[in-house]
């Protein structure tokens, strides 16, 4: 995907430790992300993805009363000086348990409560339910309780919830780390669906090499507070000495090519996806076919 002109979010030199700590979880990070931009952060845990999501929503230093320096700029506002309604309306985020976010009695409820805090007209409120309930799929959940959800469906309407505030960014903290191989895939897919339907700009922190291999535009991958690469997949993923050297697992058909290439068999494009791989893999078969002819 092309970079737009301008960046929707613009982090400079952050610096952030935690109140009662002398330590920076973060220390010098700098994120430059275009609007409708699909970047997937991964890293260590500790490294400081979740503390990176949280300033980019300001809850870092509201909330955690943590130390923030630096800049974070998100759809054109200050991250760490907005009060927490009016960066509402521009960055949303979805965390890992979808418990500690859904707070009424039905799904229904869930979706408006954003709104209505806004204090947004009823009507306003009820056609922005009904297009989040179409465009998400969840209309038939739409008056079922919230309690009698499954694992996946919980986690949908956390997202659509976040939706409902039609914000510009929108924050994925890990969400499908506690659902079953069910709930996985709706969640991969609403999440697909979220970003072509709406344009979102998607910062999703996930530990799916191969997923975020097949959609993100960029990899982001974070190690002891900074940045320590920020690249598209197969950019990320060529140098098989460096994913080696930070320990990072690289996906699963890059790292067969990776044996292959020490064992003294020349490819020359790394592949990061099964579509890239089955080319690769089928262009090798062939000209070891018309070698042997």
């Amino acid at each position: 995907m092309g970079r737009l002109l301008g960046n929707i979010v613009d982090v400079e030199d952050l610096w952030f430790r935690y109140r009662g700590s002398s330590d920076w979880v973060l220390k010098g990070v700098n994120l430059k992300v275009a609007p409708s931009e699909f970047i997937v952060i991964m890293g260590p845990s500790g490294c400081g993805k979740s503390t990176l999501a949280l300033a980019l929503t300001g809850a870092a230093s509201r909330l955690l009363f943590g130390e923030g320096k630096g800049k974070v700029v998100v759809d054109g506002i200050d991250a760490l000086k907005a009060p927490s309604y009016e960066i509402s309306q521009h960055v949303g985020m979805v965390l890992q348990n979808p418990e500690t976010q859904l707070v009424t009695m039905t799904v229904r409820e869930e979706l408006a409560f954003g709104p209505e805090n806004l204090q947004l007209p009823p009507s306003e409120i009820r056609h922005r339910i009904e297009e989040v309930g179409a465009k998400m799929r969840l209309a038939p959940l739409l008056d079922r309780p919230v309690n009698a959800l499954s694992g996946g469906e919980k986690q949908a309407v956390a997202v659509a919830s976040i939706l409902t505030l039609r914000p510009r960014v929108v924050i994925l903290d890990e969400i499908t780390s506690m659902l079953d191989p069910v709930g996985m895939g709706m969640i991969t897919g609403l999440i697909e669906r979220m970003h072509q339907e709406y344009k979102l700009t998607i910062l999703a922190i996930d530990h799916r090499v191969e997923w975020a291999s097949e959609i993100a535009d960029r990899i982001v991958i974070m190690n002891e507070g900074k940045i320590d690469l920020d690249a598209p997949p197969r950019e990320a993923f060529k140098d098989r000495e460096y994913v080696r050297k930070i320990g990072f697992r690289a996906p699963q058909v890059t790292e067969v090519t990776y044996r292959m290439v020490d064992k003294g068999r020349f490819i020359a494009s790394i592949p990061v996806t099964l579509n890239e791989a089955t080319e690769t893999f089928s262009t090798l078969l062939r000209s070891r076919k018309h070698a042997t002819d």
